[in-house]
Formats: C-alpha cells, sequence, structure tokens
C-alpha cells in the first residue's frame, strides 16, 4: 500500500508510504482517498492526522505522469485535496524533511498544520516550466502573505519551516514541533486539542490582499520578466497569484488550473521537464546494479596543481575529502595552493564562505613532490599535460605506489582510457573522470569506462559525484568522448562558415542569440586555440580524408591562442575579457577566402543555426548508435552542464525531437548539395535516418 491505515485511540493516522519521497502518483492518490473515507466512516474517530514515511511528507507530484492520462485520471490531485478540505472531521498535516509541489499543496488543504524544524517546503513547479497547479498559487499566497507566497513561488526555492513559522501573520503552519522525532506525538496531541474545532478553518477562507495591490503586482512582473527572458512560467506564476487577490477562490483556481494546462505543452516545460528526467537517469549504468558494494574513498589524490589539478582539488576539499597534490616541482605546487586559497578566499570575500569553513578545507590539503607518499590514497585522479607519453610516466608510477584497491583515474579530455590503462598491471580499477573548467565550478563530471573498468568502480565514482556535488554522465572509449567528439563536427561547420562568407562575430552572435552562453569562437578562444591545432594536427594523420577549414590553423600560425595570448579569434585587453572583434583576423579569413577562389554570400542567422546544432545531433546520433552513450538525455546533460546549450531547448538531442527528425533530416540534405561544404558530412547517422522514416524521436 503506499498509503497506511493505523488508529491511535480515536485519532486516524493517515501515513504517505511511496518511496523514495512519497510522490502522489495515481496508486498514491486512490490509496490516500480510500483512507480517508475509511476514516470518516469510523465513529470512533475524531481527527485525523496525514504524514509521511521514510524521509519526507511528501515530493509532490509524480512527474512521470505529466503529459500523460494518468496525471488527470481521478483522483487527480486536485480532488484528493478538495476531499480532504471537505471532510467533516479535523485533518491535521504533520510535515517532516521534504514538503514540497503537490505535497505542500495537500498540506494547505488540510485543516491544521504542523512542521517538523528542518522541513524544506518548496512549490519547486517554476523549475518544470510550471506553476503549482493544485491550489498553490491560491492557497498559499492566503496562508503566508502574498509577497513571501510569491517570492517562493517564482523562485521554487526550498525554505525551512521554522523560518516561514517565524513570518508575522503566517496562518501556514499552527505549530512547530520540537523535534522530528516528537512530530507524530505533537501531532497526535494537536488532533485531540482540536477535535471538536466547528466549523474547521479553511485556508480557502483567509483573506488575500496586497496593500500595493496594482503597483506590487507591475513591480513584480518587471523583476521577474528581467529574469525569465526564455521561460513564460514565472509571469504565469505572478498572474496566477494576483487572481488570487482579485478573484473569488474556485476562479482564482480554475485560473490557476487552465494556466497549468497551457504552461505544460510549451516546449520550455517540456525540455526542463526531459532534464529533470535526464539528470536522474545519467547516474544509472544499465548493467550496474544499484545494490553494487562500493569502495571507501576517504583519501584523494591529485597528480597535477596546475588550473585543472588544482579545480579538481577544490571539488574534495569542499566535500571534506583529504586531498594531497602532487607536483614535479615545488614552485609549481606553490601556484596550486596558491589558486586555491585565492578562489577560496574570493568565497569568503563575498560571503559564500565563513572563515572557519575556509580554513577547514585548508587544512585537508597536503602536498608532496614524491609519489610515495600517495601510496594510502583511495582515489589518484592525474590532471597533467594532455600527451599520452605523460599520461604513461604518470600511471606507471601510480601502479607501482598506489595500494591494491585504489581506484586510478585520468582527468583526459582526449585520449583513449584503454591505453591509459593499458600502462598499469590493473586495468580494472582504471577509468577516466574528465572535469570541465573550471573544475569547481562546472557541475559536469564525464565518467569514460574503459574495457576493463570494474563495476565497483563505475558504482564508486558515479556515487562519489553526488558527494562532490557534479552531474556524472557515463561515455564509452571514443575519440573525445561524448562532448568533445561532437564538438569536432561543431566546429568545424563554424569553419565552413567563414570560408563562405562569415565573419567570426555573425556565427557567435547567431548561436548565442539561439541561447548557447558562448558561439564556437569565443569558446575556442577562452579554451585555447592551441588546443584544438594539436588536435586537429593528429586527426590530420588518422583520418586524412576528413574535411576542415584551414583558417583555424592559419590563425594559430600567428600565435593567436586565444584569451591567454590576448589574440585569438578577437582581441583581448589584458586582464579583462572582452572579446574585440578583429580587422588582422577578418582580413585573413578574406585573404584565405580569396586564395580558395570563393565568393563570399549573405549566410543567415538561421542557416548558421541549423548547421552548427543538425552537425551536433547527428554526431550525438552516431555516439548513441555505437553505444558510447547510454541514452540520448546523457547526451544533452553533457551539453547543458559542459557546453552551454540553453537550458528552455533541453540539449541537442531534445532540439531534435521539438524541431522533427524528418526536418533535421531534410535540412541535412539541402546542406549536402552546398558545393563548398562536405557532403559526406551531412549524410545521417543511420539512427538519425531510422528514426526519422519512421516518425519516432531519440526519446
Amino acid at each position: 500500500m503506499t498509503a497506511e491505515y493505523a488508529v491511535q485511540g480515536n485519532v486516524a493516522v493517515i501515513t504517505l508510504n511511496n518511496p523514495p519521497v512519497n510522490g502522489l502518483g495515481l496508486t498514491t492518490r486512490v490509496a490516500l482517498t480510500d483512507a480517508l473515507a475509511r476514516a470518516l466512516a469510523d465513529g470512533a474517530v475524531k481527527a485525523i492526522v496525514l504524514t509521511g514515511a521514510g524521509k519526507a511528507f511528501s515530493g509532490g507530484a509524480d512527474i512521470t505522469e505529466f503529459g500523460s492520462p494518468k496525471a488527470f485520471q481521478e483522483p487527480n490531485l486536485l480532488s484528493v485535496i478538495l476531499a480532504f478540505e471537505a471532510a467533516t472531521k479535523p485533518v491535521i498535516a504533520a510535515v517532516h524533511s521534504v514538503c514540497m509541489g503537490g505535497g505542500l499543496e495537500l498540506a494547505l488543504g488540510c485543516h491544521f498544520r504542523i512542521a517538523a524544524p528542518g522541513c524544506n517546503v518548496a512549490l519547486p513547479e517554476v523549475k518544470l516550466g510550471l506553476l503549482p497547479g493544485a491550489g498553490g498559487t491560491q492557497r498559499l499566497p492566503r496562508a503566508l502573505g502574498v509577497e513571501p507566497a510569491l517570492n517562493m513561488i517564482v523562485s521554487g526555492e526550498p525554505v525551512k519551516s521554522e523560518l516561514l513559522f517565524s513570518l508575522p501573520g503566517q496562518k501556514l503552519f499552527d505549530k512547530l514541533a520540537t523535534s522530528p522525532d516528537t512530530l507524530l506525538a505533537e501531532a497526535l496531541a494537536l488532533a485531540q486539542d482540536v477535535a471538536d474545532v466547528r466549523p474547521l478553518p479553511l485556508v480557502r477562507q483567509l483573506p488575500c490582499i496586497h496593500p500595493q495591490g496594482d503597483a506590487y503586482f507591475q513591480f513584480a512582473r518587471n523583476m521577474v520578466g528581467g529574469m525569465a527572458k526564455h521561460f513564460s512560467a514565472p509571469l504565469k506564476c505572478v498572474d496566477a497569484v494576483e487572481a488570487a487577490t482579485k478573484r473569488q477562490f474556485d476562479d482564482g483556481l480554475r485560473f490557476e488550473r487552465d494556466t497549468f494546462v497551457n504552461l505544460m505543452w510549451t516546449p520550455e516545460s517540456r525540455a526542463l521537464r526531459h532534464i529533470f528526467m535526464a539528470e536522474r537517469a545519467a547516474s544509472k549504468i544499465p548493467d550496474v546494479p544499484a545494490d553494487t558494494a562500493q569502495r571507501a574513498i576517504k583519501s584523494v589524490a591529485i597528480i597535477g596543481a596546475g588550473t585543472m589539478g588544482s579545480g579538481i582539488a577544490m571539488n574534495f576539499l569542499n566535500a571534506g575529502v583529504p586531498v594531497k597534490m602532487l607536483e614535479s616541482r615545488q614552485d609549481a605546487l606553490d601556484r596550486g595552493v596558491a589558486t586555491i586559497r585565492k578562489n577560496f578566499e574570493a568565497q569568503v570575500k563575498k560571503g559564500k564562505l565563513k572563515q572557519d569553513k575556509y580554513e577547514q578545507r585548508m587544512a585537508l590539503l597536503s602536498t608532496t613532490l614524491s609519489y610515495d607518499d600517495l601510496k594510502d590514497a583511495d582515489l589518484a585522479i592525474e590532471a597533467v599535460f594532455e600527451d599520452l607519453g605523460v599520461k604513461q610516466a604518470v600511471f606507471k608510477e601510480l601502479d607501482r605506489v598506489m595500494k591494491p584497491g585504489a581506484i586510478l583515474a585520468s582527468n583526459t579530455s582526449t585520449l583513449d582510457i584503454n591505453q591509459i590503462a593499458a600502462f598499469t598491471q590493473r586495468p580494472q580499477d582504471v577509468l577516466g573522470l574528465h572535469f570541465f573548467s573550471p573544475a569547481h565550478v562546472m557541475k559536469l563530471l564525464e565518467v569514460v569506462r574503459g574495457e576493463q573498468t570494474a563495476k565497483d568502480v563505475l558504482a564508486t565514482v558515479m556515487a562519489l559525484a553526488k558527494k562532490i556535488r557534479k552531474t556524472a554522465v557515463m561515455s564509452g572509449v571514443c575519440d573525445g568522448f561524448i562532448g568533445n567528439r561532437m564538438i569536432d563536427p561543431y566546429g568545424r561547420q563554424a569553419g565552413f562558415l567563414l570560408d563562405e562568407g562569415c565573419t567570426p562575430a555573425q556565427v557567435d552572435k547567431a548561436m548565442e542569440t539561439f541561447g548557447f552562453a558562448m558561439g564556437p569562437f569565443r569558446m575556442s578562444d577562452l579554451a585555447g586555440n592551441d588546443i584544438g591545432w594539436a588536435v586537429r594536427k593528429r586527426r590530420y594523420l588518422e583520418a586524412p580524408d576528413l574535411k576542415y577549414s584551414k583558417t583555424a590553423d592559419l590563425l594559430c600560425e600567428q600565435g593567436r591562442f586565444g584569451q591567454k595570448t590576448s589574440a585569438g579569434w578577437y582581441d583581448y585587453v589584458p586582464g579583462k575579457r572582452d572579446a574585440v572583434p578583429s580587422l588582422e583576423v577578418v582580413n585573413m579569413i578574406e585573404d584565405h577566402r580569396a586564395s580558395l577562389d570563393i565568393t563570399p554570400r549573405k549566410i543567415s542567422d538561421e542557416e548558421i543555426v541549423q548547421r552548427l546544432v543538425f552537425a551536433l545531433i547527428n554526431e550525438g546520433a552516431r555516439i548513441l548508435e555505437e553505444g558510447f552513450a547510454a541514452r540520448a538525455g546523457d547526451i544533452d546533460m553533457v551539453y547543458l552542464l559542459g557546453y552551454g546549450f540553453p537550458l528552455w531547448r533541453g540539449g541537442p538531442m531534445n532540439y531534435a525531437n521539438e524541431v522533427g527528425l524528418f526536418n533535421v533530416v531534410q535540412a541535412m540534405q539541402r546542406f549536402a548539395q552546398n558545393p563548398l561544404d562536405d557532403a559526406a558530412f551531412w549524410q545521417p547517422a543511420p539512427l538519425l535516418a531510422e528514426l526519422a522514416a519512421e516518425g519516432k524521436t531519440f526519446s
């Protein structure tokens, strides 16, 4: 049963029991209404306590039902809440741990509410491109006050129960329990106290006004509109809360519901719901059972104290894991430690980190110049220069000194993990952990599975990723893994666009208008153009048939490596990151174009976006088909978290679904007719062609 029923004295206790967060799916909704009917029919029962088992009161609606008939099937959540609200006996919601979304809406439909301290209370629907659809925008402003309620609804962020209880005039919680352990006992006592209260108090009957009225809501729209940009849900939240202040309750409820349903079918909401599901699915590896035993990671060794090494170290220091950092020279070690100190001190200065926490984290850091000092670490992460020979030397040393069962990881972004594993006598303990720069900020972690990587190693690092607050996505071993393998055709198309008539600024502007955090040329300048140059030189040898524009090579031959040299595709003022269009680069592109006897043409922003994004999609389809990614959603997570793909579009594979795979293939066939492009480049991946022909999607 997803809702348990028991009677203690003259009080019925209904306990949600649908792990992990007591989601309010159809089965649970049926069980709740059945239990309520049972309590109301029992003449010996004078009051009802509603609570949740485990680690939540309720996390809300079951998102897997969104967009399906089950979400609306009776009893739907609105009907359940109305049933509890209409109960002829007092219903006390005893909330703890997590009370969010539909769970909070259900509690608001009860007659009394008692909260355990430390309970996270939220209406997070806006994060899924929605608004609360079961009375949240109508009841919360009445129970909490218009301004604090609107702030909660628009932000979607959780607020602690004790903070809400302290707000003047609030009617959300009638009582704050002494502790989570005493919640049920105190709820039962409250039930006794209110058993004979009549009429029963209803949140819907509370007044809902704002003293500034229209002026306040206009101010709220101005503030929210400036932050929401590509999302319609936040402004719709303002409309719904305003309706609570101007309409009768039932009219406001209908307005809320109609708005909820309309939002559910927007591309933005579909994208955000896809991301929600994809992020949770990414941590699951199909052939690694959830109960796989994990190795203990009590200390970590970092080899390399450069930008990546120091950033990686910070992740573990933040999580309270001791780190020993190794370098070949003391001055390099000193610079690495100084970088970590500088980053932490910046957080302290901004008030994001307390001084004592900073000192605790630095106390967990130690350094060494000797591999022998790493022998007790449970995990070693190599973050040295991206050269196979350098990696070989590191892994041979790690293999020599590390204890049996220690995990050996490489932060390589492109190199073959199987080759790296072969440098050791323990390939089962080796894998890739590809952090993205800046490593202490970027949320993505590409976990690269070698042919012999043990399942318990994978289970360990996927759990460890959560501990250091990363979203881990597993990739198989291929050139560039998921992210950088896809960035190659993306960059190739960007180069062809320059040959045909674009400037770097035009291409970047088109992609940034589409929603990318940075266009391809600004991104290359940030990463370092010499990195891409080194990769291309290797590919010229390994795959001589691949067609590339030569403009990027010409740029590097001039020493224009990007921000670090104050000159790349753009010019930079030292100490600043502003990209200033370079006349020198434009002249270089025009001279190269003339040498190829190409007459430039006007290229639309739409064509720029389609060529670059569809290049990503096609390579993503190949990665999926070849089994290097387990799911299309994994590819989307890589691009959303690691490459600045616009959140409201849900990642390249989700965007392809929205455009329609048939339309993607049709556009690719048009591009293949371009004599200056590469017809072979635009050959649809077999999986893409198959799904398009069958009218299917990557989902």
